[in-house]
C-alpha cells in the first residue's frame, strides 16, 4: 500500500457518523465537530493552528483526515460540471 493510499485509509479512525450526533454528518470522533465545519473554516482562510487553537480536543491529525475524507468521498462521487450552458 502507498503511503497515499495508508493516508486515505487512516481517515477511518478519525471520522465517524452517527445518527444520533449532528444528524448522521460524518464528524471527528468524540467531539460534534462536523468534517464539514472544518471544509468550511480551511475553505475560507483559518488556519490549521488556529483551528487546533479554536477547538483543543481537534488534532492535527483529525484534520488531515476530513481532508482525506473528503477527497475519498469527491472521487466515489458523480460530480457535476460547475458551468451551466444557459438552455
Amino acid at each position: 500500500m502507498s503511503k497515499e493510499e495508508d493516508t486515505m485509509q487512516a481517515y477511518r479512525s478519525f471520522i465517524t457518523s452517527d445518527p444520533n450526533v449532528l444528524f448522521g454528518k460524518p464528524a471527528i470522533k468524540g467531539t460534534r465537530i462536523a468534517v464539514e465545519h472544518i471544509l468550511d473554516e480551511l475553505a475560507g482562510g483559518t488556519t490549521v493552528e488556529q483551528l487546533l487553537e479554536e477547538y483543543p480536543r481537534l488534532t492535527r491529525e483529525a484534520i488531515y483526515a476530513a481532508l482525506a475524507f473528503a477527497a475519498d468521498t469527491l472521487r466515489a462521487e458523480v460530480v457535476y460540471p460547475l458551468d451551466q450552458v444557459a438552455s
